[in-house]
């Protein structure tokens, strides 16, 4: 039961949870107390005092208000509420004599400093600081740290607040940042100067207050005010982040995270942050049609009237890729249930039934994973598939959850039980008596793609269904491709072989998938944002515009429906997605009953009412899965290269620069 205490906070009463610091009293009587080194999402360390009050009553001196819990403070000599102030001569005179002392040292870079206008000290020293100092020795300067190819350092600017530090250390998992020195000569450094292992660790850039840590792709390209700001949803992997894309004209210049507690919290993957430069390289900006084996620029109607002419009278199968919206999706559908053809989505191999939604959107949401006492990972390595849900498992860690693996052992930046590699550890699993670990526990299966790819998916399903039940855990599906749920909320699967009806189809309309080989044989029309592997087999490409280019619904891997706005406009004569189908179904005399976005919606809503409601998540029950018999192989994990699972990562040379990096560190090298 949470303990409530009275506090009065300049002359203003109010009750607060009694663990609550004295800076988070103050937020909740909405009074604004600046602050450096704090922050709510990690460990208080203290060391900034920008955040000084006055507890009347107390020590004659400042209090740090982020160290100090309400619960320490004394009642007044009369037994009245204790009482704090933020707003007296006492605590003015402490935070101009803070402000001054953290500007010593700090040089001069505002005009040329990529901070600038975004900057927390610019912004406090403005509200708090004076206009003068009375230091007259020269500037300390530091060396700066090469922290890899996305972080850049200026740390002559650095405040020492170690935000970085404890964010590195606790939510990324990773320990190569830390303070070395004492009084003048600390600094923030690395260890032995490494660069930064970890692909969450362009947050840094977003929690350093000054601009001792930027951004190195984006420096000196953009100021803050020259942006439009567009809030939407990230498609690199099935979470979903909220994301803020930032452009300059027709260009993304950045990518930044918004808060949502119940997806990403504050934080997003270094492959979201800085995908951004491969929305501007090998793009598809007007259609291609292949003769005597080349591609060769076409126009528009000549494009459609090939659509028109392959399309009719042959077999037709659709493919939905990664990064498809629903209503593009469901647009496909449409046409090709008119031309009586076939559709798949599941172009990973993954042995998902749509019989029911729990099937495939789990029964889990991931905030279970904040209060999960145990967490068992089947064939996946969330640390890839989805670093930010992975920073939340080793929050469950750090909080005391155990956690077991069953799959190939790999470098999670949390300790584990490693239960076996293949079908015989997970059987095991169901055999095993429900001991202290799991016994009364609340428990969530984290189910890798991996795990239900083979030939023996459904089984291993069942199988984790059974272990659940009698665990009575939650499972979360590990999707990597974004389209994925709200495709199979659509419907968009295939009863049978979806492989052998590609080879016997006439035509394949492939919507964005990239990531699967069409053999020889059928018709290809490619329709999609980047010259990557699909163009590479296509016969016909029609250009579309990228997920920051249109309107889109999408649903993340826990079944939640997320809006993703347009951010700026495709390339050349790249049309989206959803017109492009429109337009070659009236070419095809198979009119779609929608004229504009809006009408498409009203259309996908009143098939699947669900799908309207922005930001919650439908009900998700979990049926009886199919058994069969399983083999003997080992799990594998489903994606190999992190930085490289779609064309649009594939074009930026960030990731590619990102990619070799990695590679080079997992060569070994023999000993001096």
């Amino acid at each position: 039961m949470t303990d409530m205490k009275t506090i009065i906070i300049d002359n203003q009463e109010l009750e607060v949870d009694s663990a609550m610091t004295l800076l988070q009293a103050c937020e909740v009587a909405s009074i604004e107390v600046p602050r450096f080194c704090y922050h709510e999402r990690l460990s208080i360390a203290g060391n900034c005092r920008m955040c000084l009050v006055e507890v009347v009553g107390g020590p004659p001196k400042p209090t740090a208000s982020c160290a100090m819990q309400v619960r320490d403070l004394r009642p007044g000599p009369n037994g009245e509420p204790p009482m704090v102030k933020t707003k007296s001569e006492m605590v003015k005179k402490a935070r101009e004599g803070v402000m001054e002392f953290l500007l010593i040292n700090h040089p001069l870079d505002c005009p040329i400093c990529d901070q600038g206008g975004e900057c927390d000290l610019q912004d406090q020293a403005m509200a708090y600081g004076v206009d003068f100092s009375r230091f007259r020795e020269a500037k300390r300067a530091t060396e700066d740290l090469n922290l890899g190819p996305l972080v850049e350092t200026h740390m002559t600017r650095c405040i020492s607040c170690t935000r970085c530090v404890r964010f590195t250390t606790e939510v990324a998992g990773i320990t190569q940042m830390g303070q070395t020195g004492r009084g003048e000569d600390a600094e923030i450094t690395s260890y032995l100067g490494e660069t930064l292992n970890s692909n969450l660790q362009g947050n840094i850039i977003d929690l350093c207050p000054v601009g001792a840590l930027t951004s190195k792709p984006y420096s000196f390209t953009a100021r803050p005010w020259e942006l439009k700001k567009t809030e939407t949803i990230d498609v690199m992997d099935a979470m979903g982040s909220a994301i803020r894309v930032d452009t300059k004209g027709r260009e993304v210049m950045r990518i930044l995270p918004i808060n949502h507690d119940a997806v990403n919290e504050e934080w997003i993957s270094d492959k979201t942050r800085f995908v951004w430069d491969g929305l501007r390289r090998q793009r598809l900006d007007r259609p291609y049609l292949r003769e005597n084996g080349k591609l060769r620029e076409s126009t528009w109607p000549e494009a459609l009237q090939l659509a028109k002419s392959k399309l009719q009278g042959g077999k037709v199968f659709g493919l939905a890729g990664d990064l498809a919206s629903v209503e593009s999706i469901f647009a496909l559908k449409q046409l090709i249930v008119e031309l009586n053809g076939g559709f798949e989505c599941r172009l990973d191999g993954a042995k998902l039934p749509n019989d029911f939604r729990g099937a495939y959107a789990g029964t889990a949401v991931i905030e279970d994973l904040d209060e999960a006492e145990h967490i068992m990972i089947i064939g996946s390595n969330p640390r890839d598939e989805a670093p930010v849900l992975n920073a939340r498992i080793r929050k469950a860690w750090a909080g005391g959850a155990n956690i077991e693996l069953v799959g190939p052992a790999s470098d999670l930046t949390y300790d584990y039980e490693h239960v076996g590699k293949n079908r015989a550890a997970l059987t095991k699993l169901l055999k095993r008596p429900l001991n202290n670990k799991i016994k009364d526990k609340k428990s969530v299966i984290v189910v890798g793609i991996g795990a239900i790819n083979e030939e023996d998916g459904y089984g291993v399903l069942s199988l984790i269904s059974e272990i659940a039940d009698s665990s009575d855990s939650k499972i979360l599906i590990m999707h990597t491709a974004a389209s994925r749920v709200g495709a199979m909320d659509i419907g968009f699967v295939h009863d049978g072989d979806w492989i052998e009806a590609v080879k016997n189809s006439d035509v394949v309309y492939n919507l964005g998938a990239d990531e699967i080989n069409i053999e020889a044989g059928p018709f290809v029309i490619y329709q999609g944002s980047h010259g990557d592997c699909g163009a590479h087999r296509a016969d016909l490409i029609l250009p579309s515009a990228s997920y920051t280019e249109e309107s889109g619904l999408f649903v993340n891997l826990e079944g939640r429906v997320q809006l993703a706005h347009r951010a700026n406009f495709a390339p050349g004569d790249a049309k989206e997605n959803w017109a492009i189908l429109r337009a070659l179904s009236n070419e095809l005399d198979k009119k779609l009953p929608y004229d504009n976005l809006t009408e498409l919606r009203e259309a996908l809503f009143g098939k699947f009412d669900h799908l309207r409601h922005i930001g919650l998540i439908a009900d998700k029950s979990f049926g009886t899965v199919s058994k069969v018999k399983l083999n003997n192989n080992d799990f594998k994990n489903i994606i190999n290269d992190f930085y490289l699972t779609n064309p649009i990562a594939r074009a930026s040379e960030v990731m590619a620069e990102l990619s070799s990096g990695t590679r080079s560190k997992e060569i070994n090298v023999a000993a001096e």
